[in-house]
């Protein structure tokens, strides 16, 4: 039902958007590379038909009226953000196969009983802030003032980057939406992950998201000569970080569910012959299963004071985000698992590893979310790939889901 090749062209032109000599993309939050992303997205909605607009979150919407505009609203979309040097289709492909699906209707005259909007979350990722899903977290209402406190790398706070935007941090709230005014939430997603390209299939159910918990740990040793100090003698804030990065490693892989990446880090002084005396780690933890994932952080946080107690290194950490999994709706499941039987599709189901912006809006409306197949399962990485192919066919499924969801007279549950 959607025209794959404008789809494809579309994600084409928008991977140019932010474009590294990797051939990946680095679009930060807050940046003029985001505003690009958003502004051309925004005139792919307006060739759409759809009426376009934007919260005091930055949000990007584009709304399609059903025949009672005033029922909640069915929600499609994804994200435009990226992570340093990423690929081409994580987000982007969400939203733009939502611009699509609303473009083809539109053209083919189908009606429809509920509004349909297509949304551009503003920073899923959490690259620049080491905090994320700041667009999915207003729009749900529980984005808190504190939060917007976070900083970059160069002390610059969401607050201040949103102000250097146009956009006011204390009138946040308004971009929070009602409970009666979201119907479904449902966004299309590249797998990054092995599970359907394994089993030879292009899509996928996803039954349930995970939730990741990000942790800053600062180590404090002593700063020395390095050639001068003796090894019996040193508090390596270094030596007892590599120390930390194993147990994170071994710790996570001894559930078989859980996943610890440490994927920041930086050491000071910094020098070739002196003796780091000041380390910073950043974690990310995740498990489907909340309990098992913070029972892990718990064994984690034991080891780390325990190694860094024993080499005389002070250790500190703070919680810089805590998500909670989530399960998605059996409607929304339904509503895709339909959409893939028309099309003549198997129904394959499987829970998201990654973290997305639907698990912020669980508490608000019914969410589900679609996948397609990755080349490899690589993903937050220049050769991130899907196939023309496969997006197509995501496209098709969301097509006849959103189609299933916002034609439906009842509330969606």
């Amino acid at each position: 039902m959607v025209d794959g090749e404008r789809l494809w062209r579309r994600l084409s032109e928008l991977a140019e958007v932010g474009k590294q000599e990797s051939g990946g993309v680095t679009r930060l939050s807050f940046t003029d590379e985001e505003r690009a992303a958003k502004d051309l997205v925004a005139s792919f909605m307006e060739n759409a038909g759809l009426a376009v607009s934007e919260d005091a979150a930055g949000n990007l919407f584009g709304r399609r009226e059903g025949s009672h505009p005033n029922a909640p609203a069915v929600l499609v979309g994804s994200h435009v953000d990226s992570v340093y040097e990423g690929g081409n289709l994580d987000g982007p492909l969400g939203v733009l196969a939502g611009v699509e699906v609303a473009q083809s209707m539109e053209e083919r005259g189908v009606e429809t009983v509920r509004p349909i909007e297509v949304v551009a979350f503003t920073d899923e990722e959490g690259a620049r802030f080491s905090f994320g899903m700041i667009g999915s977290r207003a729009l749900a209402g529980t984005l808190s003032e504190e939060e917007l406190k976070h900083r970059d790398g160069d002390g610059v706070s969401i607050a201040d980057a949103m102000w250097h935007c146009g956009l006011d941090s204390e009138k946040i709230a308004e971009a929070a939406r009602p409970p009666d005014s979201v119907a479904a939430y449902l966004e299309l997603h590249i797998e990054q992950g092995r599970v359907l390209e394994n089993e030879g299939l292009p899509v996928g159910v996803v039954t349930g998201i995970a939730a990741p918990v990000w942790r800053r740990f600062v180590l404090t040793g002593e700063t020395g000569h390095a050639g001068t100090t003796p090894m019996q003698l040193r508090r390596d804030a270094l030596a007892a970080a590599a120390e930390v990065m194993a147990v994170v490693e071994e710790e996570a892989s001894a559930t078989g569910t859980s996943v610890g990446t440490i994927g920041q880090m930086s050491v000071e002084p910094g020098g070739i012959n002196i003796i780091p005396g000041r380390v910073e780690l950043a974690l990310d933890l995740r498990d489907i299963d909340e309990g098992m994932r913070d029972l892990v952080e718990d064994r984690i946080l034991k080891r780390a004071r325990g190694l860094c107690e024993r080499r005389g290194v002070g250790f500190e950490t703070e919680v810089l985000q805590r998500m909670t999994p989530i399960s998605c709706s059996e409607t929304v499941r339904g509503a895709v698992r339909a959409a893939c039987e028309e099309l003549g599709f198997g129904t394959y189901d499987l829970a998201s590893g990654a973290a997305h912006d639907g698990m912020q809006l669980a508490g608000l409306c019914p969410v589900g979310m679609i996948f397609i197949r990755s080349k490899d399962g690589v993903s937050h990485n220049p050769d991130e790939w899907s196939s023309k192919e496969d997006c197509t066919t995501g496209a098709n499924v969301l097509y006849y889901a959103t189609l299933e969801l916002a034609s439906r007279h009842l509330k969606v549950g």
